[in-house]
């Protein structure tokens, strides 16, 4: 595995999350489960981000791996 992440999607993940509760983002973008880990980036230098949701809402995870703001989305796919 490469040290550049695999692009899993050029758009954002829009992903409903439950206050207090724990989110792991996928870094590498391997991940059969999108756009969270399921620790496909063993023996790589990539690890997740964990979120830990502050309220109830939707979050925009990022997609395309090469946000600036990961784990969120903040538009990079639109350059990709």
């Amino acid at each position: 595995m490469s040290d550049v992440p695999i692009i899993a999607q050029k758009a954002p993940y829009p992903i409903a999350v439950e206050e207090g509760k724990s989110y792991f983002w996928c870094a590498c973008g391997q991940s059969k489960n999108q756009p969270f880990c399921d620790g496909s980036h063993k023996g790589s230098s990539f690890v997740p981000t964990k979120v830990t949701a502050e309220k109830d809402g939707t979050l925009f995870f990022c997609g395309c791996k090469h946000s600036a703001k990961s784990p969120f989305c903040d538009g990079s796919h639109s350059k990709l």
